[in-house]
């Protein structure tokens, strides 16, 4: 009989990231309304254009924007099971947030990564620093965010350990 191998989904360790590859993770998400709705009160925004499509109506993109808070944190969050999970000591910050386009509901965000520098640490043996460039698109490849992250991410060697 045949024993069946067993493996655990999980991101990509310190070693195994190379600066200058990039990362398209698939699938996207499609935004509804109710993530809009639903992400702007559990974050107490009131903004009025995030949830309030009459008061939208009067002003220049005539619909609901996206709230752009969501559009970050579903940016990262896609990259998650591709590259950081299980893999990740911790986020250390995000910076260069840009949104040049409005995202929709009804539009789908697709993101990308690519690993922009690496260096070990200088305090944390088995871990190093790893700086990621995100970035959104929308369906029609238009880019709706941009972010960058530096993240602490196990060595591979350490996290056997």
């Amino acid at each position: 009989m045949t024993a069946v191998s067993e493996r655990i989904q999980r991101g990509l360790f310190y070693d195994e990231l190379e600066v200058g590859a990039r990362y398209l993770h698939r699938p996207g998400r499609t935004v509804t309304d109710s993530d809009n709705t639903l992400f702007s009160a559990l974050t107490m925004n009131p903004q009025a254009l995030h949830v309030d499509a009459a008061y939208a109506a009067t002003q220049p993109f005539e619909r609901p924007l996206m709230n752009s808070m969501w559009t970050l944190a579903t940016l990262v969050g896609l990259s998650v099971a591709q590259l950081t999970q299980g893999t990740l000591v911790a986020q250390l910050g995000l910076s260069d947030i840009a949104f040049p386009h409005p995202l929709f509901a009804g539009d789908t965000l697709y993101a990308e990564t690519e690993i922009t520098a690496k260096r070990l640490s200088k305090s944390r043996p088995g871990q190093g620093l790893v700086t990621m460039a995100h970035t959104g698109r929308n369906q029609d490849g238009v880019v709706v965010a941009t972010a960058t992250r530096v993240a602490l991410m196990w060595q591979n060697e350490a996290a056997a350990r």
